[in-house]
């Protein structure tokens, strides 16, 4: 499978133009493939002011999704503020070609900037089929958090998008690798670029991680569309000769 990693800057609570700038990237790609990441929140930025940006499941930026998809016969995914039954979700959106939508509510919401006080947490994992790839949604904060996020399903793929400042962009190198050895799967981490309006800066450092830490690819600070292919294959065949994931410990959440 072919995944596209968008590291963008992010124009502060102004979805207008963020799916501006993502829709000219996006159509331009020329480089075919079949999953594109855009990171948390990527029609404002990580605000805590989630009113003036919130949109409902049938918004105009749900259907905006839908079409590239469409357009270009591929899956999209990232997270963006979303307002339903009153309540505020850090929500991120897995978009089929066929227009099907399944999505993943944060959980681990982060305390530091108050994320707890105006979102809703989401409850339960979800492991999206795509592809015949099984894939672990997670969000940013998340990354910090081994238990729930651990391989019990025998799942191929996480992805993290996320909003993650410099000041602590070596948590998000380590863990993102932590998370790929453990669980013996492809890791992506997809992260923003530039400032936001509580002059936090981002640098980007979005990264594809095999099932044994190795890097693949690594955006650094660039601006861009990067495209990685994954082997599930190999990846299969690598967890048959090691057995890891068999030793695993059983647990449950309650």
């Amino acid at each position: 499978m072919k995944i596209a990693v968008f590291q963008t800057k992010l124009a502060w609570e102004n979805p207008a133009v963020n799916r501006k700038f993502i829709e000219e990237y996006f159509l331009n790609e020329d480089e075919p493939f079949d999953l594109f990441i855009l990171p948390e929140m990527f029609t404002s930025g990580f605000t805590m002011n989630p009113s003036a940006v919130a949109e409902p499941m049938d918004g105009e930026t749900m259907t905006w999704l839908k079409g590239l998809a469409k357009a270009k016969n591929c899956g999209i995914t990232g997270s963006l503020v979303i307002k339903e039954d009153g309540n505020f979700y850090n929500r991120m959106v897995f978009i089929f070609p066929s227009g099907e939508v399944q999505f993943y509510n944060k959980r681990h919401l982060f305390t530091l900037a108050g994320e707890e006080k105006v979102y809703t947490k989401g409850t339960k994992k979800v492991i999206v089929n795509y592809n015949n790839w099984n894939i672990c949604l997670q969000v940013c904060y998340d990354l910090r958090f081994p238990v729930f996020v651990r391989n019990v399903e025998n799942y191929d793929l996480i992805l993290y998008v996320a909003n993650w400042p410099k000041p602590r962009i070596n948590a998000w190198d380590s863990l993102l690798k932590a998370r790929a050895i453990e669980n013996m799967c492809y890791t992506i981490g997809v992260n923003r670029i530039g400032e936001d309006a509580n002059q936090l800066e981002y640098p980007g450092h979005s990264q594809v991680i095999d099932f044994l830490g190795n890097n693949m690819l690594n955006c650094e600070s660039d601006l861009g569309v990067f495209v990685c292919e994954l082997d599930k294959d190999q990846q299969l065949a690598t967890r048959q000769k090691l057995n890891f994931l068999n030793d695993k410990d059983d647990f449950s959440l309650v």
